[in-house]
């Protein structure tokens, strides 16, 4: 479905790389997260799937088509995209703001209205309560739904989420990466999705790049990054979550 060769990217003719020499696949219906610390080149590498940076060596191929050849805006109305900002039209009722990529591709108003109302309903925002809603009007949770439902109202087959659920408290990210797995899941989407958090990683993806330093250390499931760790920073960041529940434990139970 998605493929990376080789690819390498520098800023500014610097000589350093951003990224340095990834290839990856991701399966059809496949949720692969990127994960690793700030810098470490995985935003860049999710922005050079939709052109929003482009590759200054390699290629990436989408459903056998090499996305260099294709227009970048034609491309990125067929890619769903969530970042953490949200970053909805704040003039924009809640209607519109799901409605803006179909409109963009010149749906009908039916096709658009009925698209927006099973949308929302699928991520829990019934057009008929929050359609008309501004999203300052919204809480940050429910923002950050509309969100996906934005990305998502054009019926992609490809969706890619930096950071999506990063600014969100812990109850209510929880939730919604639970509700975001369920509607990957029934939709059959494929999606890439960045995350610098470990257990959002495991619980959500089928399997993981983790890069440092613009390189690829290792790609493979949750299991096997436990269990078989290729690399010394990869032991370290899986053992995180332990690390982490061993605190709890300790300021439960001093």
């Amino acid at each position: 479905m998605i493929e990376l060769r080789n690819v390498q990217k520098s800023f500014d003719n610097d000589s350093t790389l951003a990224v340095v020499d990834s290839s990856f696949t991701v399966e059809r219906g496949e949720l692969l997260g990127l994960i690793g610390e700030s810098g470490c080149g995985k935003t860049t590498t999710l922005k050079m799937i939709n052109r929003l940076e482009e590759p200054s060596h390699g290629s990436i191929y989408i459903d056998n088509q090499n996305v260099l050849e294709r227009n970048p805006e034609e491309l990125r109305r067929n890619i769903g995209y969530v970042f953490q900002g949200i970053g909805l039209f704040p003039h924009y009722s809640i209607r519109e703001n799901v409605a803006a990529v179909p409109t963009l591709l010149e749906w009908n108003a039916e096709h658009i209205e009925e698209r927006c109302r099973e949308i929302l309903d699928l991520v829990g925002l019934p057009i008929d309560d929050f359609g008309d809603r501004r999203p300052s009007q919204l809480s940050g949770g429910q923002q950050q739904r509309v969100g996906v439902a934005r990305a998502l109202a054009a019926e992609p087959d490809v969706v890619l989420m930096d950071e999506p659920f990063g600014a969100l408290d812990p109850i209510t990210r929880a939730e919604l990466q639970e509700e975001f797995k369920r509607i990957q899941k029934e939709l059959a989407l494929t999606v890439i999705m960045v995350t610098h958090d470990m257990i959002e990683a495991l619980l959500m993806a089928d399997r993981i790049v983790v890069m440092k330093k613009g390189e690829i250390l290792q790609i493979g499931t949750p299991r096997e990054l436990i269990n078989s760790p290729a690399h010394e920073y990869v032991k370290e960041i899986v053992e995180m979550p332990k690390r982490r529940a061993d605190d709890l434990e300790k300021l439960m139970h001093p």
